[in-house]
């Protein structure tokens, strides 16, 4: 199987679809898959966009909306993680993982799929530490400190993972393990980015939880973005350490490194790391990897075993508030749960992840005499809008017999008075599947709903009463900011290079 990887996609996906088709012409070869290692930026409208965490004067539309609309189709499969340059509260929607648009799959906040009997985990987000002990707490309509804390990993997230106890064989994370760097060509790395030189130093460089499952998972290849340079490392994990060597280029190295150990024993042995550049011109964005399949493997995406039984075994400490979250003291015993997923997908008659992508959202819509535009750029003004209960979720869920936590509202006192406020701020008439299709509605009809099945949240959508923008916000004072101080926007990460 040939897999396509790319580093930060910035929403760039006519881009990165078009360099894979120049790419295929150039080398001959045919892509079976595409992944993205975060900054993905599924944008649907200007109301994602006003939650997408950047420096405002580099939001832009860019390509993504097109896809989600119908209005072009995703070449090749494509599967993704979050970053930290992300329109969460589309990604939010789909937590355990999703279609963000036909063909392009969100691998979900912490998730593992499989796709022509290839294993692939991935975490999304970064790392930040006062962040990562505490629940997914953000509520929306977001503050702009829950836009720039959402995408932090949790240790409910890492914990999850950590319980995979099967071979992993790629697995994906935004920013980097740490001490990744010292497996691979420092000297390479600080003549492209300088400023690392004291984060080498005092290995500070990466994520602690990622560098733990690095060492727990061992899987045959990682891949990461979030640095925008090119790093390939090569790690043993049999105690041995590769020198490193400062000849022949970038390049030749990356291939050595990626051709390692091939389908021997000794490819068990090491994982072999590679980061990738963001998609601009001129930049290493962009790399292509063979692994080994069995001939005739069907190319879909396919449920894992395993992780549905971690999810559904961890889902009764779902931690979503914003304080320290209490992991069992005592191991998780999946063997219950793990029986009870067999038997549910010999049911079903399949693993395979069906193809039930939905529209939740208006999409985007380009002409200048869309209602509300501002005078300047002919951007609509951004709203914050509330959560959506996306049936992908729901079905999920159903699937694995689990209740739908995913609604801070029912649960978390924001000082709202009077009748309850549906997750939706605007008519669900334009909620569609993508063959244009009015799916079942499924949206808990008040607070006390919450915690019960997810097939006990069918109602039909018109039975929803509709609340304008206006008198949601004006009801939950979002213009008030839950902290006190606004982080760091990272905004090198969009200073154009």
């Amino acid at each position: 199987m040939k897999i396509a990887v790319e580093g930060c996609a910035h929403g760039e996906l006519d881009a990165i679809y078009g360099a894979i088709r120049c790419l295929e012409e150039r080398e001959n070869v045919k892509i079976d898959l595409l992944i993205c290692c975060g900054d993905f930026q599924a944008v649907r409208n200007e109301d994602d966009l006003g939650n997408l965490a950047c420096p405002a004067k580099y939001r832009s539309m860019n390509t993504f909306w097109k896809y989600y609309a119908g209005k072009e189709k995703a070449p090749y499969p494509t599967l993704f993680i979050g970053g930290n340059h992300e329109a969460s509260n589309h990604l939010w929607e789909l937590f355990y993982g999703g279609w963000v648009c036909p063909n392009v799959y969100f691998l979900g906040f912490a998730g593992v799929i499989r796709f022509g009997g290839v294993r692939i985990g991935g975490l999304s987000g970064i790392y930040k530490s006062h962040h990562y002990h505490l629940g997914h707490y953000e509520c929306q309509p977001y503050s702009e400190n829950d836009m720039r804390s959402i995408y932090h990993i949790r240790e409910y997230d890492v914990y999850r993972l950590k319980k995979i106890q099967e071979h992993m064989d790629i697995f994906l994370s935004h920013d980097w393990p740490r001490g990744i760097s010292a497996h691979g060509n420092e000297k390479r790395l600080l003549k492209s980015k300088p400023y690392l030189e004291e984060e080498l130093l005092k290995n500070t460089l990466g994520s602690p939880p990622a560098e733990e499952l690095l060492n727990h998972l061992r899987p045959s290849y990682w891949f990461s973005a979030h640095m925008h340079t090119k790093f390939a490392a090569l790690v043993s994990h049999d105690g041995r350490r590769r020198p490193q060597s400062n000849n022949g280029s970038a390049e030749h190295e990356t291939t050595s490194i990626l051709r390692t150990g091939g389908n021997d024993q000794s490819s068990m042995q090491c994982t072999r790391f590679l980061a990738l550049d963001k998609c601009l011109p001129g930049r290493d964005f962009l790399q292509i990897v063979d692994i080994p399949t069995p001939p005739n493997t069907s190319m879909q995406f396919e449920y894992d075993e395993e992780w549905l039984a971690i999810t559904k075994a961890c889902h009764s400490f779902f931690p979503l508030q914003r304080v320290r979250a209490a992991m069992p003291s005592r191991p998780v015993d999946l063997q219950a749960d793990r029986a009870w997923v067999k038997e549910r997908l010999r049911e079903r008659g399949t693993s395979a992840v069906p193809s039930n992508f939905v529209v939740t959202a208006p999409p985007y819509d380009p002409t200048p005499s869309t209602p509300d535009r501002s005078s300047s750029g002919g951007m609509a003004t951004p709203r914050r809008p509330r959560h959506i209960a996306n049936p992908q979720t729901l079905a999920f869920l159903e699937m694995l017999d689990l209740p739908y936590l995913l609604d801070h509202s029912a649960k978390v006192d924001r000082n709202v008075s009077g009748p309850w406020l549906w997750p939706h701020s605007r008519t669900p008439d334009w909620t569609l599947q993508f063959d244009g299709t009015p799916p079942a509605s499924s949206c808990p009809s008040n607070p006390s709903d919450m915690g019960r099945s997810a097939s006990q949240h069918r109602l039909s959508s018109r039975e929803k009463p509709v609340q304008s923008s206006e008198e949601i916000a004006s009801a939950l004072d979002v213009s008030q900011p839950v902290d006190g101080e606004v982080e760091d926007e990272e905004e090198d990460d969009y200073i154009p290079l």
